[in-house]
């Protein structure tokens, strides 16, 4: 295949390359913003910019921001429901080889939406209503000719046993499930093709908190079982500690700080995350009264027209004049601590601990 290329390093410097599964380099996606008649194009919204980060096999990155930040688009683009812009997504076979997704095209990419599935945000939205649940789970088989409708039969009751529902559940439609068995399900439908990597996008937000925890400890069983890779997108950072090894903070598109989950909680090291750590629910008054919520002035930036310079910096009450011109890269601190801020050497910001 034309598309294969050789192993290489990431595009972070710093990095131990062992191990990769997944490298996005410079990930960019932009939606033309068109007007008029004839559709011509004002301008791009730029949904991703030169998005950079990596995942090794057997581990779990969160992606977290805002709402708009860009989590999905990256998220999407990995499992290649939009077509990138530019950059490169690297993805590591279990061969050894390497492919760039994002430059596959129609048939090219089948085998790897077989290894790399969404699990999607709302169970009730994403499952077909006119579709029993062994048509939902089994239709990629189908469409892909995997398996004999015997065999297709066998693993889909194998399946639904080991994601906690009954196999006579089967002949069912989706109405008849609650939200945690219509993830489940969900869950069931992305693992039927034994992929090697699961993108979960926002994947217990929609469920209550109780039923939240079940699917997160779901999700934990089934990578130790299944030698799994995620990546979990969330905008709920206490999600994301819980169930992550290591996490990619985005702001506006791009990705201002890449940490080990626990590094990140202890010692942030860029403004928006500390800002984001500070939203976290504090369990015990006592702390909620010691400690005030850092609030960020002005709106999130308008990724159609976002300001020169650090995105972040009309928000960043460390702002310097450096700041508002020049835009700082993504470095590696030490250890494959990844900030993209000028000052951060400089800076003392509040972890989670202190709090």
């Amino acid at each position: 295949m034309t598309n294969l290329v050789q192993s290489q390093s990431s595009t972070l410097t710093g990095v131990n390359n062992d191990n990769l599964m997944l490298d996005v380099k410079n990930l960019q996606l932009y939606f033309p913003i068109t007007q008029g008649v004839f559709a011509r194009v004002q301008g791009y919204t730029k949904a991703a910019d030169d998005v950079s980060f990596f995942i090794r096999q057997g581990e779990t990155v969160g992606l977290v921001g805002e709402s708009g930040c860009g989590k999905t688009t990256v998220g999407r683009c990995i499992v290649r429901a939009y077509e990138p812009t530019g950059g490169e997504i690297i993805y590591h076979r279990a061969d050894g080889t390497t492919v760039d997704l994002a430059k596959l095209q129609g048939d090219e990419l089948k085998p790897y939406r077989r290894d790399i599935r969404l699990i999607f945000q709302d169970p009730y939205f994403s499952l077909n209503p006119r579709m029993t649940v062994f048509e939902i789970v089994s239709e990629v088989l189908k469409v892909n000719k995997l398996a004999t409708p015997a065999e297709m039969k066998d693993r889909v009751v194998a399946l639904l046993q080991r994601v906690g529902l009954r196999p006579e559940y089967m002949q069912r439609y989706p109405h008849a499930f609650s939200g945690g068995e219509r993830q489940r399900i969900s869950i069931a439908r992305s693992l039927i093709t034994s992929p090697r990597m699961v993108v979960c996008d926002e994947a217990v937000s929609a469920l209550d908190v109780s039923i939240r925890a079940q699917i997160l400890n779901l999700l934990e069983e089934l990578q130790a079982d299944f030698n799994l890779t995620y990546l979990f997108i969330s905008h709920d950072l206490s999600v994301i500690h819980h169930i992550c090894d290591r996490i990619v903070v985005m702001y506006v598109g791009k990705v201002v700080e890449i940490a080990d989950a626990t590094e990140l909680f202890v010692n942030p090291r860029h403004p928006y995350t500390e800002a984001l750590l500070s939203a976290v629910p504090i369990t015990n008054p006592r702390d909620r009264q010691a400690v005030g919520r850092i609030r960020l002035e002005g709106e999130i930036a308008d990724p159609s027209n976002p300001p020169t310079g650090c995105y972040f910096h009309p928000r960043c009450k460390y702002a310097q004049e450096r700041c508002k011109t020049e835009t700082p890269p993504l470095r590696n601190l030490e250890n494959e601590h990844f900030v993209a801020c000028h000052f951060s050497e400089e800076l003392e910001l509040t972890n989670v601990q202190l709090r």
